[in-house]
């Protein structure tokens, strides 16, 4: 779905926002990978939320005004360029970029030293995420500095500088209805893609192998890449929260988990499933495995209006630690257990984060110090786990199980939808799906 109606309408809510002063805010740079070869481009998230303009070397620029229709909305890029074309693909222009994305200007990106700051001539307030990147830190400094150099002719220099970011994070915390449908596509693809490494994923294979069938699904679906490096980890791998390696043998016997989510349009999916590589939970496996999907059972019945964002953590770990208890793993009562934080060398990480633009997107945790209520339109993802590494104190039939259930859910007004429900993750429907 074409996103392009909604950019004018965030400007404007973000101007109104700021009611006054400048904001800057450029998209990400191209970044060499090595000698003449670059890493493939992928915007800012924050200048595409405004904008929907994908190219490099843009920026956006916003002149607020108390009276709104008077804010300027100006797009500096890179000039059409034939020649730059045959080599490196289509580029809009500014002339053409300013129709089709409704900026109210648009120039060359060469004219940037020259204009902005005059555009920041006499403005009292500076909208700029500083420390996000030390060479627009130094550039807009620079800018800074030649206006306040003019001081014997009357020009002031911005006097207050404000985090665009901490007005753009509340903003892109709750999803339109646009978003949600271009994130419901994106997790269609992504649960595809899991469901064809659960069919054909066999012993003796490589994970780079089950990796390669993912990234495969997700580009054939329409999907521009994948939304975060994805982790294919057998056996103790799955032990390593962030393993990327991707390049173990795969043994019967062995649980497999597969963390991965596509990205569409600019919108991330982000899936854990865990399954055994033969295509047979093992009883110990079952155990572990009906674990950790109550606790992410109990998570989302906790993702609803009223309850905040830690409270769908705490259902998990109460399920979570209740079991490790069970099992062995733990001694002492929930409680206790809770309160030494013994449970932490099994599940180490949190239950979830916000999921959007960005894997884990932008928005605060926390207000005033309080974890912030859940409300119609947050998206986040619901992830318990439990990673048993071997251990003197730890039966032998435990070691080296690693498991992660995760999906993508989005707070509704009657309680939650979950995108990747599609995604098998009971015991038997993962069993059927291997078995066809």
């Amino acid at each position: 779905m074409n996103l392009i109606t909604s950019y004018q309408p965030r400007r404007e809510q973000f101007a109104a926002q700021m009611q006054s002063g400048i904001a800057i805010i450029p998209t990400a740079p191209e970044h060499l990978r090595n000698r003449d070869s670059s890493y493939p481009y992928r915007f800012d998230s924050y200048f595409y939320y405004l904008t929907g303009f994908q190219e490099p070397e843009a920026i956006l620029v916003i002149v607020a005004e108390e009276n709104n229709s008077d804010t300027r909305y100006i797009l500096f890029c890179r000039d059409k360029d034939e020649t730059r074309e045959i080599w490196d693909g289509f580029r809009y222009g500014p002339e053409a970029a300013k129709e089709i994305f409704n900026f109210s200007e648009a120039y060359s990106i060469t004219k940037l030293d020259e204009l902005l700051p005059k555009l920041l001539a006499n403005q009292t307030k500076l909208y700029f995420s500083l420390g996000q990147d030390s060479a627009w830190d130094l550039r807009v400094t620079g800018w800074l500095n030649q206006v306040r150099g003019q001081a014997r002719t009357g020009a002031t220099a911005p006097t207050e500088i404000n985090d665009s970011h901490t007005l753009l994070d509340e903003m892109r915390l709750f999803k339109s209805a646009e978003e949600l449908q271009i994130m419901r596509q994106s997790a269609a693809i992504s649960t595809q893609a899991h469901k064809r490494a659960m069919q054909i994923v066999k012993p003796g294979m490589n994970e780079c192998e089950i990796e390669a069938e993912l990234l495969y699904l997700f580009r054939r679906q329409g999907a521009q890449a994948a939304a975060y490096t994805s982790i294919v980890a057998g056996g103790s791998n799955a032990c390593v929260l962030h393993y990327i390696e991707n390049n173990s043998q795969l043994k019967t016997g062995d649980l497999l988990l597969i963390d991965a989510g596509c990205e569409l349009n600019g919108y991330a999916a982000d899936i854990t499933r865990t399954f055994p590589v033969n295509g047979k939970f093992s009883a110990v496996q079952k155990d572990i495995y009906q674990l950790v999907l109550s606790a992410q059972e109990a998570a989302i019945a906790a993702v609803k209006p009223g309850n905040n964002w830690d409270h769908p953590h705490q259902a998990a770990l109460q399920v979570l630690v209740q079991g490790f208890i069970d099992f062995g793993l733990c001694k002492g009562s929930v409680d206790s257990v809770i309160d030494s934080q013994d449970y932490k060398r099994y599940y180490m990480h949190r239950t979830g984060h916000w999921l959007g633009l960005d894997v884990h997107d932008a928005g605060e945790y926390k207000q005033n110090g309080k974890w912030r209520s859940l409300q119609p339109g947050m998206t986040l993802t619901v992830e318990p786990g439990c990673y048993i590494r071997p251990a003197e104190n730890v039966p032998q039939h435990f070691w080296d199980i690693g498991i992660r259930i995760e999906d993508d859910v989005v707070v509704t007004k009657d309680g939650n939808e979950i995108l990747t429900i599609a995604a098998p993750k009971k015991i038997t429907e993962i069993e059927e799906v291997m078995y066809e």
